[in-house]
């Protein structure tokens, strides 16, 4: 049991470090906002289910730790590129189009209806 524990903690970190480095290399908000949410919440629950699995007490505890994480990581990583999407001098450059502009720039475009 100690290897397993062992493996998911070191793989969790990996992770975790992984995404720091991307933070700090990527050129642009969007790319470090990705980095900064999608594997530090694999590695946190990584290293959440190692504690786990090794601790006796305290399981609920570190449990509902890795659920707040798994929650509130990507709720706030959303909510800073609506932030971004909306800042002014941010280039957004996207190859497919901009759907969002209409609602953001207008108000009274409606998504399900015609142009």
């Amino acid at each position: 049991m100690d290897v397993v524990v062992g493996i998911l903690a070191i793989v969790g970190g990996a992770l975790v470090l992984l995404a720091g480095v991307g933070v700090l290399r990527f050129e642009d908000l969007y790319s470090r906002m990705h980095a900064a949410t999608k594997a530090p919440t694999l590695g946190a629950l990584l290293i959440g289910l190692a504690g786990v699995i090794a601790l006796d007490s305290g399981r609920p505890k570190l449990a509902l730790a890795v659920v707040i994480i798994f929650v509130t990581a990507p709720v706030a990583s959303h909510m800073v590129g609506r932030a971004a999407y909306r800042a002014e001098g941010i280039d957004v450059r996207l190859e497919a189009g901009d759907a969002l502009a209409d609602l953001v720039d207008g108000g009274d475009a409606d998504p399900g209806g015609p142009p």
